[in-house]
């Protein structure tokens, strides 16, 4: 019994002793996995990019079909001549990047309200009309004689013009320094007369005339083409000038 009591106190102290050398087993660490490469943090939402006005040209060539207008000379109708000018003007603006409306690009003969609803539609940043004549020398600048109003909204129709007529104005003093910058004389004028006064921007009547030859100009008729492109590079000059004013 001694013996049996002395082997098992020897087995317990033995397995006493290597318990305290060789601690228990453990579960073995978990494997590292690879470090996954940052994620971007989601940007916040760009806000909608707000679209700058367009800026456009209303072109409107007087006269057209029965509407024959002036008679210019040597058989041409100013019907022709605004038709031309219109043209010449829309391919030069479109070449300066500039978006150009037209109120007609054949010989049809639009109502005074029709010209008006186009340029209206299209919200024209600037509106010009095309007239030609025999008599005077140079370029004549017609703007409305309605008096000016800061009324925006329901305009009676045939004075809409009246909220505009301070930029008009405006819009007139560019197109006459640049054509006084090309050397062709000019002309100021006021009048009250259809499309002009039932359109919603800034509107001025373009009458290309006749060139007198003087110390600084040559003479030469409205149906001179060198003349004509005289004419629209200035008011393309102007209205070019004008796009940068109207965006400040």
């Amino acid at each position: 019994m001694r013996w049996i009591e002395a082997a098992a106190a020897l087995g317990i102290a033995a397995g006493a002793a290597g318990w305290a050398q060789s601690p228990p087993a453990q579960n073995p660490p978990a494997p590292q996995l690879p470090q996954a490469p940052g994620v971007p943090s989601v940007p916040s939402p760009t806000p909608p990019q707000v679209q700058p006005p367009r800026f456009v040209v209303v072109v409107d060539a007087a006269h057209g079909g029965a509407d024959t207008g002036a008679q210019i000379g040597n058989g041409v109708l100013e019907k022709e001549i605004t038709l031309g000018m219109a043209g010449r003007l829309r391919s030069t603006l479109r070449a300066r990047g500039i978006e150009v409306v037209t109120t007609r690009t054949g010989d049809v003969n639009l109502a005074p309200a029709d010209r008006a609803e186009t340029a209206n539609h299209a919200q024209g940043a600037a509106c010009l009309t095309i007239h030609a004549t025999a008599t005077g020398s140079g370029v004549h600048l017609f703007t409305s004689s309605l008096t000016p109003t800061a009324n925006t909204r329901f305009m009676p129709w045939g004075t809409a013009q009246s909220a505009y007529v301070t930029q008009s104005l405006k819009l007139e003093s560019e197109i006459d320094s640049a054509l006084a910058h090309a050397a062709i004389p000019v002309s100021l004028g006021r009048a009250s007369v259809e499309p002009m006064d039932s359109m919603t921007c800034p509107e001025v009547a373009v009458e290309i005339a006749p060139l007198v030859g003087g110390h600084v100009t040559s003479a030469k008729p409205v149906t001179d083409v060198s003349y004509q492109k005289q004419v629209v590079d200035a008011v393309a000059a102007a209205l070019e000038q004008w796009r940068s004013d109207w965006r400040q």
